[in-house]
């Protein structure tokens, strides 16, 4: 039922998979092995025992013959870091260390989104055990915005804190927390996004993203870079017998449901550690210890095994929707909670928010899309008065995805001042252009990393911003582009969905970002029906192949897409599918769909 590889018999067109050199997206498919590629996952199959598909699947995301052991069975022990690796570490670690003996207050200042909750949770959860005295802050994402601020810091210095901790924020907070070190506070910054020409001048800033730190760690969401802040104070309070039999030593694995929900849904590669910590995280969350994620996963109607769909896509949304459109706390404040009845309210909150910003998301990206039809540089900026300060990151991400380009979506105020983000896609930097257009001075405020940042512009300066962002990413969005392959894993017939080849792929997993999913290609299959789903543009199809096996696949968002208009125009005619097999456990089905990627025309 499987198939090695289906290539074009051209010469030039050796790596072609079913011949589709344009796709109904415009896509060319290739195979993502090249030849010696393909001996070497041969090599792999034949010395490790895998099938030729998942051998295939783990040498096309760079795992080589000698490597397979270690990648199938990733373990913390041997991945993790040396935390003091990480330039300022120390430092940090000593600081927040002392804190803990001598009884000082603490601050922990998170940003509002999923990977802030989970790193303030992580070291708040350290700090409970330790006894220490602590507050979480998280800024209220329309009236404080991104970042430490000079107001909030000050409440915190009047409550009693002495060492302000800021987790996946302030590495170019230099007002703020330069108002933190006047108060007489001490600053200790564990963060992960850009930094600009000068740091901050603090007590301790951990950020692997700065350009004195080597330790090669670039890939860490800030919950990685918090944990490893963790693992450091730990030692450190072991090795000065702060821990006792009274006061037991906690057992840091506990936090690993948190350090991976966080680390996947940031979407930061999931290579080196971060791998390991989205597979151990799974696992944590499974054993369902953690009353808030319990609450949660039971509202979001999670089933199964967990995985990095349910953190992405069911438990991320609902922790973000307190920071979009709620109380910024929220998040953070159920990923704490030890009271199951108070978990639940707080988890209920959250689920009743998430379909609210679900409505509001809907009405700002119907706008955004006819902005968007009209922008024909290499950013598609789109920009609207009323619309919700925490909803425009999603609406880019929508926007990229739809456009195939780099995206950003601004809300104004009533004075024209603007609160947007932006998204990007592989191969485009939007981080290091925002960087750019805030040393310049076109921005008020802005930062992030390469995938996706932050923005904050003066009234009028939504044009030259645009200007600036069209010039700096014009080359490098037409690069991406014009290398726009669908790389295809392997090719499967339509018998071969079934669980069993879903659990062999899984081998290579967890996927995400740096670690896509496999793509699979299925020929020649005679398309029955397209039918929409829901409310935003999903396709359920039914196919049938010509052994006379009936499948069912589905388009996620593909209705006004391309890759839509080409499958209702094909209904009744033969076509190539591309895309990701799930298990559909709904119900008991325990039946695998096709999430399709892309589709072509078979020629008739």
């Amino acid at each position: 039922m499987l198939a090695r590889h289906a290539f074009s018999s051209s010469p030039e067109m050796e790596n072609l998979v079913l011949g589709v050199g344009e796709s109904f997206a415009g896509r060319t498919w290739t195979h993502r092995l090249d030849v010696r590629g393909r001996a070497t996952a041969l090599a792999v199959h034949q010395r490790h025992g895998l099938s030729p598909l998942a051998a295939d699947v783990l040498v096309g995301r760079g795992v080589g013959l000698d490597e397979v052991e270690a990648y199938l069975s990733p373990h913390l022990r041997t991945m993790l870091p040396e935390p003091y690796s990480l330039t300022g570490m120390e430092a940090a670690a000593e600081r927040i260390a002392r804190a803990v003996e001598s009884g000082e207050h603490v601050a922990i200042f998170g940003d509002y989104d999923v990977d802030g909750a989970t790193s303030s949770a992580v070291l708040a959860t350290l700090l409970q055990h330790a006894g220490t005295t602590h507050t979480i802050y998280i800024p209220d994402r329309i009236f404080e915005g991104y970042g430490p601020n000079a107001e909030a810091i000050g409440r915190l210095a009047e409550a009693g804190a002495r060492l302000l901790v800021t987790v996946d924020c302030g590495t170019t907070s230099h007002a703020a927390l330069a108002e933190a070190v006047a108060l007489g506070l001490d600053v200790v910054v564990l963060d992960h996004h850009q930094t600009g020409e000068t740091l901050p001048e603090v007590h301790a800033l951990v950020n692997p993203q700065r350009a004195d730190d080597l330790s090669g760690q670039t890939h860490l969401a800030a919950v990685g870079v918090t944990f490893l802040a963790v693992v450091a104070i730990n030692r450190l309070l072991r090795q000065r017998g702060f821990w006792t039999a009274a006061r037991p030593e906690p057992d840091l694995l506990c936090l690993l449901d948190l350090v991976g929900l966080g680390t996947a849904a940031d979407v930061v590669p999931l290579t080196g550690v971060n791998r390991a910590f989205v597979g151990k995280g799974l696992a944590a969350l499974a054993q369902r210890r953690r009353p808030g994620l319990r609450a949660l996963a039971d509202l979001a109607g999670m089933r199964g095994q967990p995985s990095p769909y349910h953190l992405g896509f069911l438990l991320g949304p609902r922790i973000n929707a307190g920071g979009r459109i709620g109380r910024a706390d929220l998040g953070a404040r159920l990923l704490v909670c030890e009271d199951e009845a108070e978990a639940r309210a707080i988890a209920e909150e959250l689920d009743t928010l998430n379909r609210e910003r679900q409505a509001i998301e809907a009405a700002v990206l119907a706008q955004a899309c006819e902005q968007a039809e009209a922008e024909s540089g290499a950013v598609t900026l789109v920009s609207g008065e009323g619309w919700h300060p925490g909803i425009v990151g999603l609406v880019a991400a929508r926007l990229a995805e739809r456009c195939q380009r780099p995206a950003f979506a601004i809300a104004l105020d009533a004075n024209g001042r603007g609160t947007g983000s932006g998204r990007s896609i592989p191969g485009v930097d939007i981080g290091s252009a925002v960087r750019a257009a805030v040393e310049a001075g076109l921005l008020l405020k802005g930062g992030g990393h390469a995938a996706a940042a932050g923005v904050t512009v003066p009234p009028g300066g939504i044009p030259t911003f645009a200007a600036f962002l069209n010039e700096q990413l014009a080359a490098p969005t037409a690069t991406a582009r014009s290398a726009d392959l669908l790389k295809i894993d392997g090719l499967v017939s339509a018998a071969a969905l079934q669980p069993e080849l879903c659990t062999d792929l899984a081998q290579a997993g967890p996927f995400g970002a740096g670690n896509p999913e496999p793509v699979l290609a299925l020929s020649d299959l005679l398309l029955l029906s397209v039918d929409e789903v829901g409310s935003s543009g999903h396709l359920r199809l039914r196919l049938k192949a010509a052994d006379g096996t009936q499948m069912r696949a589905i388009a996620f968002r593909a209705k006004e897409r391309p890759l839509g208009k080409g499958l209702l125009s094909h209904v009744g005619r033969r076509v190539h599918l591309a895309g990701s097999a799930q298990i559909d456990d709904w119900g008991g089905r325990n039946k695998v769909d096709l999430r399709v990627i892309d589709a072509a025309s078979a020629g008739n």
